[in-house]
């Protein structure tokens, strides 16, 4: 019996896709026993994380989408449909009640160190953690792997210190959208690379069909001519009371990310308010994006905290 179990051994990589593979298959039995009161609790502190696991992303679509996006101003041009994921979308989408929008995350310049930083969101630290961190550890999973997926299954420590201030009641919206612009940016850039962005959220934002059978060159064509009356610019879910169209001494919004800014301007998609399109302010837009490298950004990130 022993000698029939050892001759069984297989290497990690063959366990792990096999393992994957059951996983997709079966399904998740720990998700059935997450509890009515647990799971509004978890909606409570967190928003509603979880459904992005659920939403299928297009890759041909995602890819096609990409070649249409305006690094210089940062929304998407086709044909003459200017559309952008907007900060009041965004924050529709995540449905986070503890999240204040006045309180905007950044990253420090002299950041709590990373270990420190994960034992005390997860509670390693402790000999018998409280039950409620395994709610914690799910939503930083989320984070790390779904919404900010630079590095393949881990999680960045600049994620950590972002998901430290959500305690606070910092909004995680702007950094979202400020990586996905950024992200955006430099696949368009380059012509090619990988989106580190959450392409969950910003699939959502499309609306458009989910088409298996249609090829990333149908969907370029498709798009390139696309024409304004096909366009519903503005979700049937989102009621804004309010628009975030400037900041502090800057004429749009500099969106503070977790590895870097870049500048957005709503006024450029009023259609997507229902509101009439005029000429927005662009100044300096397109020289706003810095990432948190170098000798400079910290002089940046002052004037963002000041703004």
């Amino acid at each position: 019996m022993e000698n029939e179990f050892l001759n069984k051994v297989e290497d990690n990589a063959a366990v792990r896709i096999w393992s994957e593979n059951k996983q997709l298959e079966k399904g998740d039995s720990l998700a059935e026993g997450w509890g009515n009161e647990t799971k509004q609790l978890f909606y409570q502190n967190f928003g509603d994380l979880p459904y992005l696991l659920d939403i299928k992303v297009d890759k041909n679509l995602f890819r096609a989408i990409t070649q249409f996006w305006n690094p210089a101003y940062s929304y998407f041009t086709f044909r003459k449909v200017n559309l952008v994921p907007t900060v009041e979308e965004y924050i529709a989408l995540l449905r986070c009640p503890k999240v204040q929008i006045d309180r905007v995350y950044f990253r420090a310049a002299n950041a709590q160190p990373f270990v420190k930083k994960l034992m005390s969101i997860t509670g390693m630290s402790e000999q018998w953690p409280d039950i409620k961190k395994r709610d914690v550890i799910f939503a930083l999973n989320i984070y790390g792997l779904v919404i900010f997926p630079k590095a393949i299954r881990h999680i960045d420590e600049a994620v950590a210190d972002l998901f430290d201030r959500l305690g606070k009641g910092a909004t995680p919206v702007l950094a979202i959208l400020a990586e996905t612009f950024r992200s955006l940016s430099a696949c368009r850039k380059a012509t090619e690379g990988r989106f580190i962005g959450c392409a969950q959220l910003l699939s959502e934002i499309t609306a458009m069909p989910r088409r298996d059978d249609i090829s990333e060159e149908n969907w370029i064509a498709l798009l390139r001519n696309l024409q304004e009356e096909c366009v519903e610019w503005k979700a049937s879910w989102l009621v804004p009371d309010e628009i975030l169209y400037r900041c502090g001494s800057f004429d749009w919004v500099l969106l503070p990310g977790i590895w870097g800014a870049i500048g957005y301007a709503s006024l450029l998609v009023l259609r997507q308010y229902r509101s009439r399109q005029f000429v927005p302010i662009t100044h300096g837009l397109a020289q706003s994006e810095f990432s948190y490298k170098g000798s400079h950004y910290k002089k940046r990130i002052r004037e963002i905290t000041d703004a």
